[in-house]
């Protein structure tokens, strides 16, 4: 498998993770000019903005170090424009995760960063 063919498969394990997990997944991949969402969801009342980071081992870090403030300013960013284009209220809940798989292990952090301007 290429690095695209992995993170696709990587994706859709942590949206299978995600939905046995009670999450229901509403978008995959959603993209615009600012960057991409690997994964929206709904959870009760939040919409969540999902990144899933992936190594296969800890050599090069642990996959949940990938999101730096730089990472979580870019998500924030295209979470604004997602919640425009889809009519969701400035007042909507909103919760930004990250789904961290390592080899064969997924870790989820809920809440993983707060919104960034």
């Amino acid at each position: 498998m290429n690095k695209r063919e992995t993170g696709s498969f990587k994706e859709n394990e942590a949206a299978v993770y995600l939905e046995h997990n009670g999450l229901k997944i509403i978008e995959r991949n959603f993209s615009c000019r600012f960057g991409e969402i690997d994964l929206v969801a709904e959870d009760g009342e939040y919409t969540v903005f999902t990144e899933v980071k992936y190594r296969k081992t800890a050599s090069s870090g642990h996959p949940e170090e990938a999101v730096d403030h730089r990472k979580a300013r870019k998500i924030s960013k295209v979470s604004d424009y997602y919640r425009m284009i889809r009519h969701l209220r400035p007042d909507a809940m909103i919760r930004f995760d990250v789904v961290a798989i390592e080899g064969s292990d997924i870790k989820w952090y809920k809440n993983a960063f707060e919104y960034i301007y």
